[in-house]
């Protein structure tokens, strides 16, 4: 394995070895077993987001190998590429670092990145995807369900990098996904052809009823409305979202052994309330957990 940059690249074997692998991982931290294989081996992160889970998680993940990390941070959108070019950047790193996981705005920075460089690059967020978050999901999914075929998994909300990582996610594991939101912010309909055409066919529907939506889920999951960069939008989307809200009156819609998921952070109050992430359904914090377990798969398929 050498980049993971989207779902989709990553392809079915990779999602199989990956979230194996993060698995056993996981059993082996669980059970005491300290591992030391990334032991002199560094981690660049370049973060022009901010973040709680994805930077806490990749170095409790690499310093609990053996290994550290370096993050360098921006201030402002671009910073990083106004500063020095890509291509230069992704030289000098391959020769100082063991791999580079890049959480940016631009997705086709992380792709000119691990072209230009010769270390693994591993993409935390970007515009386009988040594939490691979706590997923490559906390992939880996993963990909740186990075989996942013919599961059923609503999301609820913007069509943005999380819902486009979870349709490729659900084509990898034979998952039925089912979108629910506002016309004005579906998901491209072109990319859900590129997902079964590379991927051989996704179970993918749109209901805009959130009610009818969540009948017979599996998992009822939720992203903010407005993601960061889209602060000005705020107000219009909270319109548009509000009936989509994940509350107790729409989980009493959905099976009362479905489990409610969301990336975080949440706002809560906006697109779920108290008793949804805190209630006895919320798989909220064992996701968040599973970020570091996830990554210290990737570590172990990237250096052992």
């Amino acid at each position: 394995m050498t980049n993971i940059l989207s779902l989709v690249e990553l392809g079915k074997e990779g999602w199989e070895r990956v979230l194996s692998e993060s698995a056993a991982m996981k059993a082996r931290f669980r059970a005491g077993i300290h591992d030391s294989f990334c032991q002199g081996r560094t981690l660049g992160m370049y973060f022009e987001k901010p973040s709680l889970r994805t930077r806490v998680s990749l170095e409790s993940a690499m310093n609990s190998l053996g290994g550290s990390a370096i993050c360098l941070e921006a201030d402002s959108p671009g910073r990083f590429w106004a500063r020095e070019s890509v291509k230069d950047q992704a030289r000098v790193m391959s020769r100082l670092v063991g791999a580079v996981a890049m959480r940016t705005f631009s997705h086709a920075v992380i792709e000119e990145f691990a072209r230009e460089g010769s270390v693994p690059v591993i993409n935390v967020l970007s515009d386009y995807s988040h594939p490691t978050q979706v590997i923490a999901d559906f390992l939880t999914f996993r963990e909740y369900r186990g075989d996942l075929r013919g599961r059923k998994l609503v999301y609820l909300g913007d069509g943005n990098n999380v819902a486009r990582s979870l349709v490729a996610a659900s084509a990898l594991s034979g998952v039925r996904l089912v979108w629910s939101g506002p016309a004005g912010y579906r998901l491209e309909p072109s990319y859900i052809e590129m997902v079964r055409e590379k991927l051989g066919g996704v179970d993918f529907a749109e209901e805009p009823d959130p009610r009818k939506a969540v009948a017979g889920a599996d998992v009822v999951y939720t992203d903010v409305w407005a993601s960061m960069g889209q602060e000005a939008e705020a107000g219009r989307r909270e319109d548009a979202f509000k009936p989509y809200q994940v509350n107790a009156g729409l989980l009493a819609a959905a099976p009362p052994e479905a489990v409610v998921m969301h990336c975080l952070p949440a706002h809560r109050g906006a697109e779920i309330t108290d008793e949804a992430m805190d209630g006895g359904q919320s798989a909220v914090y064992d996701q968040a957990e599973n970020r570091m377990h996830v990554y210290r798969g990737i570590f172990s398929l990237l250096f052992r």
